[in-house]
């Protein structure tokens, strides 16, 4: 089974849960979802993992476009749209802004707790994929703190756990007004941030 299928199934991007803790951030940030549509946008984002042999790589970095076919064949191409500017890479990439949705699904990963965040990426084979990334991030992005930087460089999952919430809640800090982002580096979009 690939990374990308067991990510969705039982890893850092499991359906059956990512989606609530991507809610919570939702309503963190924008108050209370009470539009049904976001709650399957919450659901549904991440979906296109599935099959990837990667999460970091070329091909989970297109992972937003099957939820964003799913969204855009129930509500149109506005939802298409939202889905896909879910992710900051592919964003930057293609030369848009990111949606809401990207502020929700960056503050759940940085409310997930280490105890069942990092079971659940080691199981899927995700987290070694992380952690080696979180090198060659530090290399291209100078907004990482001195203190964020030698957590990410830590071979302990908790302790670079911790540096990446970190970096990433000041990033949603520093950009959930729309404010362009200049901390992510256009070289490094063959990975994605976060996850």
């Amino acid at each position: 089974m690939r990374v990308g299928t067991k990510s969705v199934l039982f890893g850092a991007h499991a359906f059956w849960l990512h989606g609530f803790f991507t809610a919570k951030g939702w309503a963190a940030l924008h108050g209370v979802p009470w539009d049904p549509r976001l709650w399957l946008a919450f659901f549904l984002h991440d979906i296109g993992y599935l099959g990837c042999r990667d999460v970091e790589g070329a091909e989970g970095e297109e992972h937003v476009n099957l939820g964003a076919r799913i969204m855009g064949a129930l509500f149109g191409p506005a939802w298409a749209d939202f889905t896909l500017r879910h992710s900051r890479h592919w964003a930057k990439k293609h030369g848009v802004g990111v949606s809401r949705l990207c502020y929700a699904d960056k503050v759940a990963f940085a409310i997930t707790p280490a105890w069942l965040y990092l079971p659940m990426a080691a199981a899927s084979g995700e987290l070694r994929e992380y952690m080696a990334k979180s090198r060659d991030r530090q290399a291209g992005n100078g907004h990482f703190t001195a203190e964020e930087s030698r957590k990410l460089a830590s071979s302990d999952p908790r302790v670079w756990l911790d540096g990446l919430q970190s970096y990433t809640l000041r990033w949603v800090a520093e950009h959930r007004d729309g404010r362009e982002d200049r901390w992510t580096d256009q070289r490094v979009t063959a990975w994605r941030e976060y996850r």
